[in-house]
């Protein structure tokens, strides 16, 4: 397509000439019908249209945020050879330019470049826009090529231990090696496999689809971790202090779950995620935790946790110390309460009953959260 400054020769152009002949100035005729000429030419000169078949890979697709993640374009020339060209592919709000070599008929190449993977979120990468354009400007033509794939930035994480509660049910688990896990509920039915118990063979179930399946069975009473994020935009001015707050939030529930226990993630705006205790928790809790963002219309976090289950740890992420009285009043609810503050403007006294920690980086949340480990 004509560029603006295509359009603009051309709008002068037939004019121009119309003009001069009509005048009988052949001069201005000659220099209208090269700037027809020039627009023509450059529709021309971008009309071919390179047929390239382009994979593309992302390698690894999930990253902490700093992480290095790359690109993998696999071009493939399907046509005739064609010269080096210069694309810009997409990943998320960048451009990044790609060079391609040249490429003979049926030759292929692959590029790889990086990512960028500062800010946390689902990064679209592609398509891959390959621009002709005529070396005086006056056309212009974008061609995309390649499935768009998705990179996800997850929130960065320390290792937080399990925190003892002095309490037999809550998160050091089992007081004793002796106590059975996963003898109390029935979940579900799976196939059976050498080594399960022949009292929990399912015999109906059995009989029905011709394999031994037994019952599942999972120890309810293990306590759930919640972990409340405030979400409010206006409690967060400095977005780099929401991406902390998030990080944070995001440590705890990897704690709790890497640790084999349930965990629910909400925010004032509403749950983001819930756990039982399975092996693939940490992934779910990550990823629901990668594209969580401030909202004008979100309810204070201590609002949220009304509405909450009791039982179990309460974590909650908050930016300021105006909640701390309402925390307080949620205590009894629950057997453990930790209120991590981030970047706070001042220290304030904790409620009773109520853990505190200030958390300017989260090599320092992992530090405080050890000594609180400690001093139980």
């Amino acid at each position: 397509m004509l560029t603006p400054l295509g359009w603009g020769t051309a709008a002068v152009s037939a004019p121009l000439y119309a003009a001069a002949w009509w005048l009988g100035y052949p001069e201005p005729a000659v220099l209208a019908v090269a700037g027809l000429a020039a627009v023509a030419g450059a529709l021309l000169w971008t009309l071919p249209r390179p047929r390239l078949d382009v994979r593309r890979e992302i390698a690894p697709t999930k990253v902490e945020r700093g992480e290095p993640a790359v690109a993998v374009l696999h071009v493939a020339n399907e046509g005739r050879a064609v010269r080096g060209l210069s694309a810009r592919d997409a990943a998320g709000a960048t451009d990044v330019a790609v060079d391609i070599p040249r490429l003979r008929s049926g030759g292929g190449r692959t590029v790889t470049y990086r990512l960028p993977t500062a800010r946390r979120g689902e990064i679209p990468v592609g398509p891959l826009r390959l621009v002709r354009a005529d070396p005086l400007g006056l056309a212009r033509r974008v061609r995309e090529y390649g499935a768009p794939r998705v990179l996800l930035v997850r929130p960065r994480t320390v290792p937080l231990p399990v925190l003892p509660s002095g309490r037999a049910h809550h998160l050091e688990g089992p007081t004793s090696d002796r106590s059975p896990a996963g003898t109390a509920t029935f979940h579900a039915l799976r196939e059976y496999v050498v080594g399960d118990e022949m009292r929990h063979i399912h015999w109906k179930s059995s009989a029905r689809t011709g394999t031994l399946m037994v019952r599942r069975l999972v120890d309810a009473s293990l306590p759930t971790t919640t972990v409340v994020l405030e979400a409010r935009a206006a409690a967060w001015p400095e977005p780099d202090d929401f991406e902390l707050a998030v990080d944070a939030a995001a440590s705890a529930a990897a704690g709790a779950a890497s640790a084999g226990f349930p965990v629910r993630v909400l925010t004032g705006a509403g749950p983001l995620a819930g756990t039982r205790g399975g092996p693939g928790d940490l992934e779910v809790l990550l990823d629901a935790l990668t594209s969580v963002g401030t909202d004008e219309g979100a309810r204070s976090a201590v609002d949220a946790v009304r509405g909450v289950r009791a039982g179990g740890s309460l974590v909650v992420v908050t930016g300021g110390d105006a909640e701390m009285g309402r925390i307080a009043a949620v205590r009894s609810r629950f057997d453990r309460v930790v209120v991590l503050r981030v970047r706070p403007a001042g220290p304030v006294p904790a409620p009773p009953g109520v853990h505190l920690i200030d958390v300017a980086d989260l090599d320092g949340l992992a530090e405080s959260w050890r000594r609180l480990g400690s001093a139980r």
